[in-house]
């Protein structure tokens, strides 16, 4: 495979869209909540965008990895991305969209301080210690959300740290992807992993929770569904995995940073969510922080400085 290159304006045109598909995920499932419970949709999508991953690969013929001996490992990204989504559905009853789509944001923090820990290879340097620190800082301004503690308001601030764990989970999994076997399979075996063993998982505590005795099939939450399971789930993914082929990881995670701001946007826009000053001074920390951690890379090729051996 040839090497691959920096961002270019195709590139950079394609993560626009993917980033804007993204923060509308978040959107999506709160404006069709009243129709169809969340973790309902969450299962919803992941089953529908399983059925579409399998099926490309039996087309393509990519089920050689089963015999690489990564059953495990996807059982393990599985359950981690079934939590997640299952930490973003219940956040989003308490919570805003737009915290959510920040808060969720943190995955590359975590998945850096895991990467640290377990491969050598993967040692944090002082510009993403730095970000760390700044992305922590950024979430207890966002956390307060009021001029002082007295006016935290109690459901933002338990959906806002379900949001944070969802971000948390999404960090493990790239952990999982990453040290295990999973990171010679195909990235298709991959997202199949993830989105069957989640469809199971969050099915079984949809039912648990009793939340598929309400369905209404809205034209708002058929097309909520779909969207998650084909557009975001199916499409932005392989997406995603065709750029990270072709482009530097490095630029690609920079570009990534656009995805809370479409998510707080959108959801100013279509939810007419409220913004505190606090959010937003904390969104740009956190936001400051990931960009640190993520793209450390790419900020030491602008200051033309090597890594530290």
């Amino acid at each position: 495979m040839s090497a691959r290159r920096g961002a270019d304006a195709f590139c950079f045109q394609v993560m626009l869209l993917l980033c804007a598909t993204w923060g509308l995920q978040q959107v999506a499932i709160k404006l069709a909540a009243a129709d169809v419970a969340p973790v309902l949709q969450a299962a919803l999508r992941s089953g529908l965008a399983a059925l579409l991953v399998g099926l490309l690969m039996t087309w393509r013929g990519g089920w050689e990895g089963l015999r690489q001996g990564t059953l495990r490992a996807g059982l393990l990204a599985g359950a981690l991305f079934g939590l997640e989504f299952l930490l973003i559905a219940l956040s989003l009853g308490y919570t805003t969209a737009g915290h959510v789509a920040v808060f969720l944001y943190t995955s590359p923090v975590f998945s850096a301080l895991g990467l640290h820990l377990l491969l050598p290879s993967e040692r944090l340097r002082p510009f993403q210690w730095l970000g760390i620190g700044v992305c922590f800082t950024g979430i207890a301004v966002a956390f307060i959300g009021g001029t002082s503690f007295a006016q935290v308001d109690a459901r933002t601030l338990l959906g806002d740290g379900l949001a944070v764990g969802a971000g948390l989970a999404w960090g493990l999994t790239t952990v999982v992807v990453r040290t295990t076997k999973l990171s010679e399979a195909p990235p298709s075996l991959t997202l199949f992993y993830q989105l069957a063993v989640g469809f199971v998982l969050l099915l079984g505590i949809a039912l648990a929770l009793g939340q598929t005795g309400h369905v209404a099939l809205t034209p708002v939450a058929v097309g909520s569904v779909l969207f998650q399971g084909v557009v975001v789930s199916f499409a932005s993914y392989l997406a995603w995995f065709w750029l990270l082929r072709r482009y530097l990881a490095s630029n690609l995670a920079v570009f990534s940073f656009m995805t809370p701001l479409f998510g707080v946007t959108l959801g100013v826009l279509i939810l007419d969510e409220p913004l505190t000053l606090n959010f937003v001074l904390g969104a740009l920390l956190v936001l400051a922080g990931i960009g640190l951690v993520s793209g450390e890379a790419w900020l030491r090729g602008l200051l033309g400085r090597k890594p530290a051996q």
